[in-house]
């Protein structure tokens, strides 16, 4: 059975933002909300997010008021705006040319940390908020030339657009779609080891970004045909996870695997197997570990377990 419904929310998702994209082209409206003491900013740290509680297993985000963030903003850095968190503005702030920017705050305000090893624990909307943020900066911080004829660019409608100021060329921040899918043969699924994984015994679902011309299905049969010489049948949806690590939306699928011989192409994968049901159950006990809880990768493996238990 390949149509599994998601069970959850995957993480990263239900933003409590409201994006408020009209207000993005009102200048005063932006000078005004940068000012106001209700103001909260969500800083980023080289691609770091600023918590607290963190020893203590119970990670929450860290939002900063006008004037602490004010601090922190080097040298007119990056920001953006990103909407109204329960009517009150919200804004993304880089403080990456500081070198380090907790002795500018106020004490015991944190530490900065890599979102994707927390994301599980934070309370609900925090993730989606937090990876909006650095999703936003990276952005910002990478595009300060145009890609058209070198120029340098600056920002126009509160962060959300490059206008290049040789040739007026505007751009936007990008999202790239990668297609993620569990591929399903009969009572066992297929899971790859890539050269990437820093973890040396997990085995994970197979994933590949979508090409020009592609639409998602095929993208899915191309990439387990490529990375493991599957032959993939129906193609169904699952669910999707923002993914801005730095600038991607994955794109979660069950998949009908037609072939069973498994043919590795060793530039991406290290190993590639069939699992069945009980050496998923207890993957331990078998000598792997599967992907983090909090990944749509692992949410597709304990979704079709739950479908076929």
């Amino acid at each position: 059975m390949l149509s599994i419904p998601a069970s959850r929310p995957n993480a990263y998702t239900g933003s409590p933002l409201d994006r408020a994209g009209h207000l993005r082209e009102d200048a005063d409206w932006i000078h005004q909300a940068l000012a106001d003491p209700e103001t909260l900013f969500a800083p980023v740290w080289r691609s770091r997010s600023l918590m607290k509680g963190l020893e203590a297993g119970q990670p929450e985000a860290v939002l900063l008021t006008a004037a602490a963030a004010e601090a922190v903003r080097m040298q007119d850095g990056p920001w953006a705006f990103l909407g109204l968190w329960g009517g009150r503005p919200i804004f993304a702030v880089d403080c990456s040319a500081a070198e380090d920017p907790l002795p500018l705050l106020p004490e015991g305000m944190g530490a900065f940390a890599d979102l994707r090893q927390v994301a599980g624990l934070l309370p609900p909307g925090e993730a989606s908020v937090l990876a909006h943020a650095r999703g936003m900066m990276h952005w910002r911080t990478r595009h300060r030339f145009c890609g058209v004829c070198g120029a340098p660019c600056t920002p126009r409608s509160a962060g959300h657009a490059m206008v290049c100021t040789g040739c007026n060329t505007q751009h936007f921040p990008r999202t790239d779609p990668a297609v993620i899918m569990l591929v399903v043969r009969g009572d066992h699924c297929l899971l790859g080891h890539s050269h990437r994984f820093p973890n040396t015994a997990m085995y994970s679902t197979l994933a590949g970004f979508v090409e020009p011309g592609e639409s998602l299905e095929e993208a899915v049969r191309r990439e387990v045909k490529e990375e493991a010489g599957i032959e993939v049948g129906d193609v169904l949806y699952h669910s999707s996870q923002p993914w801005p690590f730095p600038s991607s939306i994955m794109l979660g699928f069950h998949a009908e695997g037609l072939t069973e011989a498994i043919t590795i192409d060793p530039e991406e994968l290290k190993d590639a197997r069939w699992f069945s049901r009980d050496q998923l159950r207890n993957h331990a006990a078998h000598g792997f570990s599967l992907p983090r809880v909090d990944s749509i990768a692992r949410r597709l493996i304990e979704d079709w377990l739950e479908a076929t238990a």
